[in-house]
């Protein structure tokens, strides 16, 4: 590792497991200081792990992005703890999958709720901060997938949020562009996750079919020919947080083995 993110805090949100607590494992091992977001009251095992690795450089923070008082609180809390934000993570969401004519209102309110309110005002409050701080080599970072550019039958209302995502980039690169604050986001394919764990078997009851015909199919769709790794996304993450990526912003990068190409 080169040490590119030594000293600066990086705030992730989704940071219990999977792509969240990989991208902290890579800006852990760049040298950062890491606040980790997640919903669980208790600190998850996993992230407890990393915890005890990097006792000087990891906090976790219990909070619910969809709720105003949790991101003012989880964003005094790590500030507190590191100091100003450098790195903004927004990578916390879910997932539901269904068929179009039967994709119901909760659904969309769920997934709306966190994956585009949650993820906007999260976004919103650190770029507050940022400017306010005059924070030198800020910059947001937001998940999108591949999904977010292209519809898909079983999953509407996730493809709608992320494009949300990639639109809100956007804007967000424009609007802080002139604060000297980057804003981009990395679009993912099909990643090896416990959330992946769940679309497999979902997807397979709706077809009729079993969780490994659909992972192959996946991989068949994929041309450098394997899943997606949660560390594949994280050192892009690292990447894009560093000064190697000081000329980018309102990019949308994709990830995903060649599986979606703009």
């Amino acid at each position: 590792m080169t040490s590119r993110l030594d000293r600066r805090h990086v705030l992730i949100t989704g940071a219990g497991g999977g792509i969240g607590l990989a991208m902290a494992q890579a800006c852990l091992a760049e040298g950062a200081r890491c606040s980790l977001v997640d919903r669980a009251t208790d600190t998850p095992s996993a992230v407890q792990a990393v915890q005890d690795a990097h006792p000087d450089a990891v906090a976790y923070i219990a909070a619910d992005i969809t709720r105003s008082g949790d991101i003012a609180r989880l964003l005094d809390t790590a500030v507190a703890r590191f100091g100003p934000v450098h790195t903004l993570v927004n990578n916390a969401a879910v997932f539901d999958l269904a068929p179009l004519l039967e994709s119901d209102e909760a659904s969309f309110d769920r997934l709306f709720a966190v994956n585009v309110k949650g993820l906007f005002f999260v976004m919103q409050a650190v770029l507050r901060h940022m400017v306010e701080a005059g924070t030198e080599g800020a910059s947001v970072i937001n998940l999108a997938s591949q999904a977010g550019r292209r519809g898909e039958a079983l999953v509407s209302h996730y493809c709608a949020t992320k494009a949300a995502v990639i639109s809100y980039t956007q804007s967000a690169a424009l609007a802080m562009a002139p604060h000297g604050i980057r804003v981009n986001s990395v679009c993912p394919g099909f990643v090896a996750t416990p959330m992946q764990t769940r679309e497999l078997a979902w997807e397979a009851q709706l077809r009729g079919s079993d969780p490994e015909t659909v992972k192959q199919m996946w991989i068949d769709d994929t041309p450098l020919g394997r899943l997606e790794t949660p560390e594949d996304v994280a050192k892009v993450v690292a990447f894009l947080a560093s000064d190697d990526a000081e000329f980018l912003t309102g990019e949308s990068i994709s990830v995903n083995g060649g599986a979606f190409m703009d």
